[in-house]
Parts: C-alpha cells; sequence; structure tokens
C-alpha cells in the first residue's frame, strides 16, 4: 500500500514525515502518473488558490475529481478541504465538488489568529486530539455527511463515504492517530 501526498504547495514534508513514524510507504503526488501509483491521497494545508492553479494546469484536477467520485480514498486538511467541498465562500473560488459542505476560507482569521485547541475525536479514541487551527476555514454548512469532530459547535473534522476532511493540521502535531484512521480506511477501500 502506497499513500499520496498532493506535492503542489504546502505541508507536504509533514505529512511525509508523519507516513514515514507510522511505517508507510508515502510519495509526492504532482503528476496524473504519480497519482495512478498510490491507494489514497492527503491533500495538504497551504494556499487552495495555488493548489487549484497547479492541479488544472498538470491535468490532475478532473482525474482526481473522477477518481473520488469512484470511492478513491482523500483526506483533505485545512486548505485540502476546501478543495473537496462543494461550495466555498469567502472568496468563493471553483472546487473538487466532491464533499457535501459549505465552506468560509479563512474563517477563523489571519496567520495572527492561529491556536491550539484540544478536541474530543470518538473514531479515534478516549484521549483529546490537540489540533492546530492556522488561517483555518470554518465549515458553515453540511449536507449528507458525518460530523467527527466539532469546536465552539462548527464541524472540524468530517467523513462522507471515502473522503475524511479537518479544518486543522493534524500534520503539525506529535499525534498520529488522525493519519492512522486515513490509513486503516485506505486499508478498507484496497480490500473491497
Amino acid at each position: 500500500m502506497k499513500i499520496g501526498i498532493l506535492g503542489m504547495q504546502g505541508d507536504i514534508e509533514e505529512h511525509l514525515a508523519i507516513m514515514e513514524k507510522i511505517g508507510v510507504d508515502s510519495i509526492r503526488v504532482k503528476s496524473v502518473k504519480t497519482l495512478e501509483a498510490v491507494d489514497g491521497l492527503i491533500m495538504p494545508g497551504g494556499e487552495s488558490t495555488t493548489m487549484l492553479k497547479l492541479l488544472k494546469l498538470t491535468g490532475l484536477f478532473d482525474v482526481l475529481k473522477a477518481k473520488i467520485e469512484k470511492g478513491f480514498p482523500v483526506y483533505g486538511t485545512c486548505a485540502g478541504l476546501i478543495l473537496l467541498a462543494n461550495e466555498v465562500e469567502h472568496p468563493a473560488q471553483d472546487s473538487l465538488d466532491v464533499l457535501d459542505l459549505s465552506v468560509s476560507r479563512n474563517g477563523y482569521g489571519r496567520q495572527i489568529n492561529s491556536f491550539h485547541a484540544e478536541i474530543s475525536i470518538p473514531v479515534i479514541g478516549d484521549k483529546p486530539f490537540d489540533a492546530v487551527f492556522i488561517r483555518a476555514p470554518v465549515i458553515t454548512k453540511v449536507g449528507k455527511i458525518d460530523v467527527l469532530a466539532s469546536y465552539n459547535h462548527a464541524p472540524v473534522f468530517v467523513r462522507h463515504e471515502n473522503i475524511i476532511a479537518s479544518t486543522f493540521h493534524p500534520e503539525l502535531s506529535d499525534d498520529t492517530r488522525i493519519h492512522e484512521f486515513f490509513v486503516e480506511m485506505v486499508k478498507n477501500a484496497t480490500r473491497n
């Protein structure tokens, strides 16, 4: 099994380091060819408008959208979540439109408003998760998805079938449980 990290821009190295820490083979995905070589994809935090342009420039946008719609496992963190959402606000932008939620970009404020919060995520265990929010989006509306964790009454970690997404950056925590949860999702998908 191999996990891809979307290698356009953002927290790529941090996700690769966590995959190495938990003993999972991973590679950067920058082309359709490398996307075809992985069993699941992490879409990291970073600048969603830049990632969007590069996805379209490389031809990955349409291929990735089609793969996700057919059940390919993906995990979007922060900007990755924005790219997966079916509605993006403040300002509006295009997206893959595969996750039934609305998101407000930089909803918690600018870089200076970044913060840590201990959040409860029952699907990964009883111990609270130290979530790092950096220029984080706010999920403003959810459709047919499962909310796995919330902070101040707003969803911050969600799942729909083969997609999980968080508004925070788990790759900036020493806690590997969310990445392990995604790896198990990918293993289950490859068995089917």
